[in-house]
C-alpha cells in the first residue's frame, strides 16, 4: 500500500521544516509554533479558538489548512487501504 502526497500540495501548507528552528520539526509557517501543538491541544479537549489564544502567531486560516490536510490525507489513507484490501481477496 503506497500513499502519495504531491509535492504541489505539500508546498501548499502553511509549514516549514529547518534544522535550525525547534530542531527540524514542522512549525508553522511564520512561528515557532509546531504543528503537533495544534494536534495536541485539541487531542487535550481544547477548542480551536483556544489553541489560537494559547497561539496568536498562528492564524486561524493556518490551522484550517493543516487540519483540512490532515483530514484529506486520511480520507486518501482509507481509500488506499480499502483498495488493497480488495485486491487481496
Amino acid at each position: 500500500m503506497t500513499l502519495v502526497i504531491g509535492e504541489k500540495e505539500l508546498s501548499q501548507l502553511p509549514v516549514t521544516i529547518d534544522p535550525a528552528v525547534l530542531s527540524g520539526a514542522p512549525v508553522f509557517r511564520g512561528t515557532r509554533v509546531p504543528v503537533d501543538a495544534l494536534i495536541n491541544n485539541l487531542e487535550a479537549g481544547l477548542t480551536l479558538d483556544a489553541f489560537l489564544e494559547n497561539f496568536p502567531t498562528v492564524s486561524r486560516e493556518q490551522a484550517m489548512q493543516v487540519l483540512e490536510f490532515s483530514k484529506a490525507t486520511l480520507l486518501k489513507l482509507r481509500r488506499t487501504a480499502s483498495c488493497a484490501n480488495s485486491q487481496l481477496a
